[in-house]
């Protein structure tokens, strides 16, 4: 009996199924590069939603936008009496089409004398709270922490350590308008006073 071992083997017709496991058939290479390209375009849309608000942020200081400066009618002056104080709201000037009703922004008008107005910001000058007018007592006050002013917007007692922000005013045509660019804050408002030192008959300038 011959040894089937020493027979010569015939040459294998079949594929070599390893040899060709490496190669790369056209449809993983199409679906690779589709995934790489569609990763890439991912990452591009990622980095332009960060960079726009980035750009804008920076070219915001040498952009000229109207809206700082604008002057906000609250309606005709005759329509606020002598000595009373009445609540009142504006539109934003800073508004988006997408704001609605939350972009309202109330304010107090004060009625002085002919051409004298006081116009208060509703916010406490402690913490920002809306403050509320009580005209039995004369008196504006903050429901969140206690603040009390007077009816020209001093302090009166409380943890403020000064008084209602106002707003600069004019009368043009009749109408009293106000400068709503901006709100009114110590960053815009603050100023040089002299506060009387209760152990020194001189003045000592301070900020307030």
């Amino acid at each position: 009996m011959s040894d089937q071992s020493d027979s010569p083997r015939k040459p294998s017709t079949e594929p070599d199924i390893a040899a060709g496991s490496d190669r790369k058939g056209p449809a993983i290479v199409s679906r690779r590069w589709m995934l790489l390209k569609a990763g890439m375009a991912l990452n591009g849309l990622v980095g332009l939603a960060l960079a726009v608000p980035i750009v804008r942020y920076l070219l915001a200081p040498a952009r000229k936008d109207s809206s700082y400066k604008s002057w906000i009618s609250l309606g005709p002056a005759d329509s606020f009496p002598m000595g009373e104080t009445r609540l009142v709201s504006f539109r934003n000037p800073w508004t988006r089409p997408w704001d609605g009703e939350t972009d309202n922004v109330a304010a107090y008008v004060r009625r002085e004398g002919t051409s004298q107005f006081k116009v208060f910001a509703i916010n406490c000058a402690h913490l920002g709270c809306p403050v509320r007018w009580f005209p039995q007592s004369q008196l504006f006050m903050c429901p969140c922490h206690g603040g009390v002013y007077y009816a020209d917007g001093s302090r009166a007692s409380g943890p403020p350590e000064r008084g209602l922000f106002t707003y600069d005013y004019k009368i043009a045509g009749g109408l009293l308008q106000i400068d709503a660019g901006q709100m009114p804050s110590l960053s815009n408002t603050a100023k040089l006073v002299n506060i009387s030192s209760p152990t020194n008959d001189g003045d000592c300038p301070c900020r307030g």
